[in-house]
């Protein structure tokens, strides 16, 4: 897969940070065990005696297929200044910490339009501070990861049936997810099962993948979307898709949390589910394609209230004491794609919830707008090779600063106190395309204002990835 544009793949998607005690060299078993999980299987296409074919004869397009990735994150900061330090901030000494992921995707059909996909996930590792202290944080890798032992979990499983609609068709190319082969133009998928809402929403040609692309949370994906799903990022329910040449509709409806941020799923559906909508039109500019994509979303859930919690208790309030069924929380986003060269595109993102009630899934932002740019490496002699570039500006409602403010906590920013400023990131990334499927990139971060606090920071985060695929 093409490292600029990569367009929509199925990245292993997001579960969220996990709170718990320091953790130990008990990670370094899982990044044993995924790296020989990869050496062995990035092996097949050569025991075969050739590699993957990249396109099928329309006639006979194949009737399953099988992908697999491996990704090592390591990332690292200094010291930074902070006046003072909570259950839930960034350690403000030097830290470095190392993420591993290995995903194999397996989709076949079972008869006329339909298909069905799975995708067991093997992680382990873990994210900088225990995967706290920023909201937008700096690696996308470490969203499911709930402990550095190595976790083997089945990410995806689902039916897909598309129904066709006129006799013209289009080719479909071999990815994780999506079978090959030539598909109606016009045509409604839907899909049941276990699945992530950011394998469909959301997209973006030139940021949607933490493995090629931008690493930060806020810049793969729309930060103020606290998109249903488990920890690890995915949750069971029905999708529909219809498509139409230059334009698309879908709707989701999926079950949500019992707790935020947690594994198990609450399957008192009638009080809490979420619901989300999207559409999207393609275009042409300059004779370079584009895309706006604008998308709807209410989550229903037993969730806290800011306000109340702060009520209760005006110092050191626990929104967990408030929660209850009842509550929602509704936001909107849009994104925008447009290629301006052969091998450059440029993207822009803003999003906004309620923020009344507490984050439940994502992570804990209300506000949010990023803006970058992903360029090939055709004019300097290396046409795989990627750069990027991006900004993003987050912040919150008033009610969760306050709630911060008196000493509250969610369940991935909280330091005791809080003087409120928008948290601001730069982030930019090489990507340096060698044989066999392996990418290495270098990549840096510079954080200002960590968890919407001006008495902490900035910090400067620096990291490597490697990835393999085929």
């Amino acid at each position: 897969m093409s490292k600029l544009g990569a367009g929509r793949t199925a990245r292993p998607l997001r579960g969220r940070a996990r709170s718990g005690p320091p953790r130990d060299r008990r990670a370094r078993p899982a990044l044993r065990t995924a790296l020989t999980l990869g050496i062995l299987l990035s092996a097949g296409p050569a025991l075969r005696g050739q590699e993957e074919s990249p396109a099928e004869s329309p006639e006979s397009p194949p009737w399953w297929n099988f992908h697999f990735q491996q990704t090592i994150v390591i990332q690292h900061h200094g010291s930074f200044p902070a006046a003072y330090s909570g259950q839930n901030s960034l350690i403000p000494t030097p830290e470095s910490k190392t993420s591993v992921t290995a995903t194999i995707w397996a989709g076949a059909k079972l008869w006329k339009g339909a298909e069905l996909y799975t995708s067991p996930e093997l992680s382990g590792g873990d994210g900088l501070s225990h995967t706290s202290g920023i909201a937008g944080f700096p690696n996308g890798e470490v969203y499911r990861i709930g402990n550095p032992a190595p976790v083997a979990v089945m990410a995806r499983l689902y039916l897909q049936q598309t129904f066709g609609f006129g006799e013209e068709t289009e080719p479909v190319a071999d990815a994780p997810d999506q079978l090959p082969g030539r598909y109606p133009v016009r045509r409604l998928v839907v899909k049941f099962g276990k699945f992530s809402l950011t394998d469909s929403f959301d997209d973006n040609r030139f940021s949607h993948d933490p493995r090629a692309q931008f690493l930060n949370w806020a810049l793969m994906d729309n930060g103020a979307w606290d998109y249903a799903a488990d920890t690890r990022g995915y949750t069971w329910g029905v999708h529909a898709e219809y498509q139409e040449r230059g334009w698309a509709l879908r709707a989701a409806a999926v079950l949500v949390p019992v707790v935020a941020n947690q594994l198990e799923l609450d399957l008192r559906i009638h009080d809490a589910h979420a619901w989300n909508f999207e559409g999207e039109r393609k275009y042409s500019l300059f004779g370079h394609p584009g895309a706006t994509r604008l998308f709807l979303y209410r989550n229903l859930a037993r969730m806290g209230n800011y306000r109340e919690a702060l009520a209760l208790s005006p110092t050191a309030p626990d929104i967990t004491q408030t929660r209850r069924y009842g509550r929602d929380k509704n936001g909107a986003g849009i994104g925008l794609e447009q290629e301006v060269a052969e091998d450059a595109g440029l993207f822009m993102r803003a999003g906004w919830s309620d923020g009344k009630n507490e984050t439940w899934a994502f992570t804990e932002i209300d506000r949010t707008a990023s803006l970058g740019a992903l360029w090939g490496g055709k004019a300097w002699g290396r046409k795989k090779d990627s750069v990027g570039g991006a900004l993003v500006v987050n912040g919150l409602s008033r009610d969760h600063r306050d709630y911060l403010a008196a000493g509250g906590y969610g369940f991935i920013i909280g330091d005791g106190a809080l003087r409120y400023g928008s948290e601001m990131i730069l982030e930019a990334f090489y990507n340096l395309q060698l044989p066999h499927g392996l990418t290495l990139s270098g990549d840096y971060q510079h954080v200002v204002n960590p968890a919407y606090n001006q008495d902490r920071g900035p910090v400067d985060v620096v990291g490597f990835r490697a990835h393999l695929e085929f």
